[in-house]
Order: structure tokens, then C-alpha cells, then sequence
């Protein structure tokens, strides 16, 4: 196997950055902070300020797996050099661009991207730009701590810029299962049964006349890892696992059946809890993100395998991996996005997921996006393609906000991105409501009973009442008072009267 500095050119940051053009498209590796390019963006921010300084327009789209660190999406949207994102985010200075309407953000479900790349409903990368840990002359890329969209991304692109990361080196390789699935009318199913099946290579194959430039680096992924679980975190995470028990109790769950987590602290903490619990038995993970609680499950003998699109791990826990890289190499998959997030594999295994809302309303549906109906917070990343297709989707968040101003159980949310129709289980620290089989009426009553914070009950129950007093029976919404609690907090600070 040839080195790559011997079989490709390799070069700066700067001379690589010179392949990408004003109104490129450019495909990147990383979902969440985790193996994306960490060098040549910045040199393309510079020369795009150097550009803009000259009176030049400078801007390209930019495609990832999901959010990324600042060294990619944010310093490009601190140069003004993104025109378009797509499809998660996750940084303060892309977001304020999106919510300015500097850069269009197109929000989507994860696993619909590299397929709309590759049939062209989107338009194709120009420029594929990703990380990676070995490259051969014959072509073959062997990706770094990510999967994403990297494979469709490299696939389509025109011209493949390369940063060569030595920090976990050769010995990621084998983690990777990429698998792409083939065109219609011819499409198969995807031959995978279980959490740790592995379907297809440990490595992208291209056309080695593409890869035009090789930047070598040795850097971890900048992720500022997870808080200690609050005690709010952990009620959450007490009353999830209280649930589970019940349900395996009753002979509605079995141990086979994978959990699915999304992404932060309370997320974290749900798993956390399970690796600390003697009693809990050892799990599989089929996910997008592998966090610092799989590791936790591991040590604690508590995991089967884990499987997702990304491993996104503190500092401290991305040393721990990278020093038991060969040990634990049976224990993880790292997938591409189209299949770590497949609404088929979801139905076939049976997934438990474990989602966070922003707000949800008494009627069942969750916002999982906007900020007062209006502004972008991050996107919905996967919990759509989980929440949908999952055997038991569970979501979870406090039941305030901004210090109590904010009730996270509203009336009606100012933004749908999961119907009534696909949601069953919510948690607060105030408790769990299963409204599964439940009509409307019923549906409100259990989670203002079960989910809503005490000074915000009598509210929402004189909202549902008002309802049902004007003569609607079946979903008793009063339209002029919908949005009474985010007009009161838009013009007072506070929800509560």
C-alpha cells in the first residue's frame, strides 16, 4: 500500500484551497464536530476575504453530513463566503447568517441527502472536500471519525481536495462500513439485520485522477464534550428507564431491539444512566452519533455494538478511543448517513429513539427547529427519520426554559416538524405521558398532567377547556388564542401571565 504523500501531491492549505472556484458547491466530510476538514477552509475563508476586499465576489454552497466544527462551516460564514448550507448546523455565526437570510439553509431529513445528490435534485458537489486517516493510489479513501455523506460527496464531485489527518491514524481503518445503495428500478433491499452487520467496505473507491491535493495535519476534532448530567437530566433519564423496565416487564420490549439517541446533554444522560444501572442488561446502539455515554456502556460492559454515523467524543474520550482503537474495533460501525438513518433498517430493527424537542404542544406535535416559529435554531437533523419509522419513539426535554419564562408544553407550537401522528412518549422532569392509542382530548389532558410544569397546568388546562366549551369536541383549538403564550413571552419576557 502506497503512502500518499508519495502517490498524490500533497500541498498546503493554501495551494489546495485554490481548487475550489467562486459558486462552487462543495460536498464536506464531519457530522457534528467529527471528521471534517479542519485546515483548508480557513485558507479558503482568507483568500475569500482577500476577495471581498477587492470587491470581488467570493461565496460556495456548502453540503455535510450534519453540523461540523468552527473550523469549517463557521469560518467561512464569518468571511461572508457561504451562499447556501444544507442539511443541519449547528454554529452561532451560521445560524445568525441563515436567520438574517445571508445564507439559505435548506433543512432536511438526513437520509433523504445523498440520494437527492446523487439523482441530482440537488445539484451536485463540484468539490468534495473530506478527512481522511490512509489514501491509496488506486483510489480507495479511508475515511476519518465520520461517515456523513462522504462517499455520495466523493462519488459526484468533480475534483477531491484530501486533508490526510495522522491523529488516530491507520488504525481507524476497518471502523467504516460503506454501503451505497443501488440506482432504481434496480435498488435491492439492504441486506442488514442487525446493529453490527457490516454490508459493504472499509473504504470510499474513486477515480484517483480527481484527487487533486493532499494536505496533511494531525488534529483531534475540536468537540467541547458533555456537562455533568443535571439533576434535570437525570429525572429525565430516571423516568425513561422506569418506563423500559415496565415495558420489558410487559413483554412489549425485548433486549435485541437497538436504542437510537440524539444528540446532547440530556441525550447523553439517558445512556449514562443505563451503563451506571446493574440491573440493565447489555444494549445495542443503532444511531446517527456515538457519544461519550457508548463508551461509558462499553466500560461498564453494558454494550453489544454501536452503530451510527459518527463517533463524537470529548477530548478525553476521543485519547481513550484512540488508545484502545484495535481492542475495540468490533464493538463500532461507522455507516454513511443514508443508511445509519434508513427509515426501512429503523422499522426492521425495532428502534427505541430518544429524541430532544424544543417545545411540543398538548395535542402531540413536536417543534424540533424554530425559535418562536421564525427563527432557525439547528434543523431537524435525524430525529425525523428516526421519530417516524421507530418501534418506540420517546421525546424528551425540561419542562421550562429561560428560567421559568418559557413553558416548553405549549398550546399549539409556532413550528410542526413531527405530527401527533408520529409521536407517542414524552418526558419532562416532571414526568412521562405514553398517549399511544389516545384521541386528542385525551392526549392533552395526560400531557399537561404528566409533562407540564406546575405554574404553567392551569393555563393550558383553562386553554384546553376554552376549546372544548366553543363546541370543538374532537381537537378543541380556540385559533385567536394558539399562540397566546409566545405572543405573552414576545411582549412581557414571560409566557406566564
Amino acid at each position: 500500500m502506497l503512502n500518499a504523500s508519495t502517490a498524490f501531491q500533497t500541498m498546503t492549505a493554501e495551494e489546495a484551497a485554490e481548487f475550489i472556484h467562486h459558486g462552487d458547491v462543495i460536498g464536506a466530510s464531519g457530522f457534528t464536530p467529527s471528521g471534517y476538514p479542519k485546515v483548508i477552509p480557513g485558507a479558503l475563508a482568507a483568500r475569500a476575504t482577500r476577495w471581498h476586499e477587492d470587491g470581488k465576489p467570493f461565496r460556495v454552497s456548502l453540503y455535510t453530513g450534519a453540523s461540523t466544527g468552527d473550523e469549517l462551516d463557521g469560518v467561512l460564514a464569518r468571511a461572508h463566503a457561504l451562499s447556501r448550507r444544507l442539511p443541519y448546523q449547528s454554529n452561532p455565526d451560521v445560524r445568525a447568517g441563515i436567520n438574517a437570510g445571508e445564507i439559505e439553509f435548506t433543512d432536511m431529513h438526513l437520509s433523504h441527502v445523498a440520494q437527492m445528490v446523487r439523482w441530482g435534485f440537488l445539484p451536485k458537489p463540484t468539490v468534495a472536500l473530506v478527512e481522511a486517516v490512509d489514501v491509496t493510489a488506486d483510489g480507495r479513501i479511508y475515511l476519518s471519525a465520520s461517515g456523513g455523506a462522504s462517499a455520495s460527496y466523493l462519488q459526484t464531485a468533480d475534483r477531491i481536495l484530501i486533508e490526510l489527518n495522522s491523529f488516530y491514524g491507520r488504525g481507524l481503518k476497518g471502523y467504516h462500513d460503506v454501503y451505497i445503495p443501488e440506482d432504481m428500478p434496480h435498488r435491492q433491499t439492504i441486506p442488514l439485520l442487525h446493529s453490527g452487520d457490516r454490508i459493504g467496505t472499509d473504504y470510499v473507491q474513486v477515480d484517483p485522477s480527481k484527487i487533486k491535493a493532499i494536505v496533511e495535519t494531525n488534529l483531534a476534532d475540536r468537540s467541547g464534550g458533555f456537562r455533568e448530567p443535571d439533576q434535570e437530566s437525570k429525572t429525565i433519564a430516571a423516568h425513561i428507564l422506569a418506563f423500559l423496565k415496565q415495558e420489558r416487564k410487559l413483554g412489549r420490549l425485548h433486549s435485541e431491539q437497538p436504542y437510537q439517541s440524539g444528540v446532547g446533554n440530556v441525550a447523553n444522560a439517558v445512556l449514562g444512566s443505563m451503563a451506571a444501572d446493574p440491573a440493565q442488561e447489555p444494549v445495542s446502539i443503532y444511531t446517527e452519533v456515538m457519544q461519550d455515554s457508548v463508551i461509558e456502556l462499553l466500560l461498564h460492559d453494558k454494550l453489544v455494538v454501536a452503530s451510527g454515523a459518527a463517533m463524537t467524543l470529548s477530548p478525553a474520550c476521543q485519547l481513550q478511543w484512540k488508545a484502545n482503537m484495535d481492542a475495540w474495533r468490533n464493538k463500532f460501525v461507522i455507516r454513511q448517513m443514508e443508511i445509519s438513518n434508513s427509515p426501512g433498517i429503523a422499522r426492521r430493527l425495532g428502534i427505541i429513539a430518544m429524541n430532544t424537542a424544543l417545545e411540543l404542544d398538548i395535542f402531540g406535535n413536536v417543534n424540533s427547529t424554530h425559535v418562536m416559529g421564525t427563527k432557525m435554531m439547528n434543523g431537524i437533523g435525524g430525529s425525523g427519520d428516526f421519530t417516524r419509522n421507530a418501534f418506540l419513539p420517546i421525546f424528551m426535554t425540561p419542562s421550562t426554559a429561560k428560567g421559568g419564562a418559557i413553558s416548553s408544553i405549549v398550546p399549539m407550537v409556532t413550528h410542526v416538524d413531527h405530527t401527533e401522528h408520529d409521536t407517542m412518549i414524552f418526558v419532562t422532569e416532571q414526568g412521562l405521558a405514553d398517549v399511544r392509542g389516545m384521541g386528542p382530548e385525551r392526549r392533552a389532558r395526560e400531557i399537561i398532567e404528566k409533562c407540564a410544569h406546575p405554574d404553567f397546568r392551569p393555563l393550558l388546562l383553562d386553554y384546553l377547556e376554552a376549546g372544548l366549551r366553543s363546541g370543538s369536541r374532537h381537537t378543541p383549538v380556540t385559533l385567536s388564542r394558539a399562540f397566546e403564550f409566545h405572543n405573552r413571552f414576545l411582549e412581557t419576557g414571560s409566557m406566564q401571565y
